[in-house]
C-alpha cells in the first residue's frame, strides 16, 4: 500500500507539472538541450550569454517509452540458453526536474520512475550548471563566462559523444536505434567539469571520485578519475555541419571502475544470450560487452559527425586499456561503430538508417573476442514529442571458449519502440 501511494503520488506530481507549464508558450530554458526533437543531434548543451531569468522558474518533465521485442537467439548448446518468444517489454518512465535557480544557474535532475533493473522509483543522478558568476558579484568574470560553463553534481560524465546518443532509460528520442552501443560507455560520478567553448572551439576538463555509489562506510573504495575533450563543432553553412571531438577517462586505481556496467537502467535487447534461470531484473546488461577493466582504466574515444541536409554520419572509435586488481598485465578493449542516417520529410519528421558496430577484445577469461552487431532502423516523428521507430538487429560472437554461453552465440530479429518525452 506504501508504494502504491508513492507512485500515485509521483504521477500525480508529473500531471501537474505537464498542467503547469503547457499554459506557457515557452518551455524553454537558457543553455538547455531540449528533451524532445529539438534536442536531436545536440551535444554539449549550448552556450548564450542573453539571459531570460526573471525569477526562479520550474521546469517539470519525463518520457515514456515501450518496446516489441520479436527476437531469437542461439549458442553452440555449451549452456543452455533461456526460451525467448516475442511480446512487449515493462514500459519505462522518466522524471526530469529543471530548475532556473539564478541568472545563469540551473538545476537538473533525474529519477527514473522505472527501468529494466529498478521497477521501483530511484534518482539517476543530477548536477548545478552554471553559466554566470552573477551570484557572486553582477558582471563577476564576465568575459571569461562568456564562453565557460561549470557542471558540479553526482552526473552523467562527459566522456566521448555517443552518450548524447544513446537512450538513457525512457529518454530514447535522441536515438535513432532500438540499442546502444555494445560497448556502452555510461557512468554517473561524483564530480566537476568546466567547459570552454568558442568559436567552434570546444575545451572540457573533468574529475571525479570515480565511485558509482558514495558511501561513508567504504574508506577504502576511494579514488579519482580525471577526463577530458577537445573539439571542434561548426555549421560551416545552412547545408553542412561538421564535427570532431577526442575524448580520455583515465582511473588510476579505483575499488570498482563501472565505466561500461554503470547503467542500472538496462539493455534493450531483454535476456538475449543468458542462461535458463536468468531474470529480467537480475541479467539486464544483455547483448553488452563489460571488458571488466575493473581497477584501472584509460579509455580514449573519437566521434566525428558530419551533417550534410537530412543526410549524418556519426562515427565512434574507442580503445579502453586497463586491469583488475589480481591482473598482472593490462588487456585492450577497442570497439568501431558507424551510423548513416538520413532524415526527410517535412521538417524531417522521418529518417532510416544502419549501424555497424564491433568490438575487438582481449577478455578477462583469456580469450580474443570479437562481437559484432547490424542494426537497420526507420523512424516516425509524429509531434516533436512522440517517435515511433522500428529496427532489425543481428549481433553475433566469436573467438569465445567453447564451455561459454557466447560459444557459437547470435541473436536476431525485429524491434519496435515508441517514446514520448516533453
Amino acid at each position: 500500500m506504501k508504494s502504491l501511494f508513492k507512485n500515485t503520488a509521483i504521477a500525480l506530481l508529473l500531471l501537474m507539472g505537464v498542467s503547469m507549464t503547457a499554459q506557457k508558450n515557452n518551455r524553454s530554458l537558457d543553455n538547455y538541450r531540449e528533451p524532445d526533437k529539438g534536442g536531436i543531434n545536440v551535444f554539449e548543451a549550448p552556450k548564450d550569454s542573453v539571459s531570460t531569468f526573471e525569477n526562479v522558474k520550474v521546469r517539470i518533465g519525463g518520457s515514456s517509452t515501450i518496446q516489441f521485442q520479436a527476437l531469437d537467439h542461439e549458442n553452440s548448446g555449451a549452456v543452455e540458453l533461456m526460451k525467448i518468444g516475442s511480446n512487449f517489454n515493462l514500459a519505462t518512465a522518466n522524471l526530469d526536474l529543471d530548475v532556473f535557480l539564478y541568472d545563469g544557474v540551473r538545476m537538473h535532475l533525474r529519477t527514473y520512475l522505472s527501468s529494466r533493473h529498478h521497477p521501483e522509483p530511484y534518482v539517476k543522478g543530477g548536477y548545478f550548471q552554471i553559466d554566470k558568476l552573477d551570484f557572486i558579484k553582477e558582471g563577476f568574470m564576465e568575459d571569461v563566462m562568456k564562453y565557460a560553463t561549470i557542471k558540479i553534481g553526482h552526473m552523467e560524465n562527459n566522456y566521448g559523444d555517443a552518450h548524447f546518443r544513446r537512450s538513457d532509460n525512457a529518454q530514447a528520442i535522441y536515438n535513432p536505434f532500438v540499442g546502444n552501443l555494445i560497448m556502452d560507455a555510461f557512468t554517473t560520478e561524483v564530480g566537476a567539469e568546466v567547459y570552454y567553448q568558442r568559436d567552434g572551439f570546444l575545451g572540457m576538463v573533468g574529475f571525479t571520485n570515480g565511485k558509482l555509489n558514495q558511501s561513508v562506510d567504504k574508506p577504502d573504495t576511494g579514488g579519482a578519475s580525471f577526463l577530458a575533450k577537445l573539439g571542434y563543432d561548426k555549421q560551416l553553412n545552412d547545408d553542412l555541419r561538421v564535427r570532431l571531438t577526442g575524448s580520455i577517462y583515465n582511473t588510476g586505481r579505483v575499488a570498482t571502475s563501472y565505466l561500461y556496467s554503470a547503467d542500472r537502467a538496462g539493455s534493450r535487447y531483454y535476456l538475449v544470450l543468458e542462461n535458463s534461470t536468468a531474470t529480467t531484473a537480475g541479467n539486464f546488461r544483455s547483448g553488452r560487452y563489460d571488458p571488466k577493466l575493473g581497477n584501472q582504466i584509460t579509455a580514449i574515444m573519437f566521434n566525428p559527425f558530419v551533417k550534410y541536409k537530412g543526410l549524418e554520419f556519426f562515427g565512434t572509435l574507442e580503445s579502453s586499456t586497463g586491469k583488475g586488481k589480481a591482473e598482472l598485465e593490462k588487456r585492450t578493449a577497442k570497439q568501431y561503430a558507424g551510423e548513416l542516417i538520413y532524415r526527410f520529410g517535412n521538417t524531417e519528421n522521418f529518417y532510416v538508417g544502419g549501424r555497424y558496430n564491433k568490438v575487438d577484445a582481449e577478455d578477462i577469461s583469456g580469450s580474443d573476442i570479437d562481437i559484432s552487431r547490424v542494426q537497420l532502423s526507420a523512424g516516425w516523428f509524429m509531434t516533436r514529442n512522440i517517435l515511433l521507430k522500428a529496427e532489425y538487429v543481428s549481433q553475433k560472437y566469436d573467438g569465445y571458449a567453447t564451455t561459454s554461453i557466447f560459444d557459437g552465440g547470435k541473436f536476431n530479429g525485429l524491434m519496435a519502440e515508441a517514446v514520448i518525452s516533453f
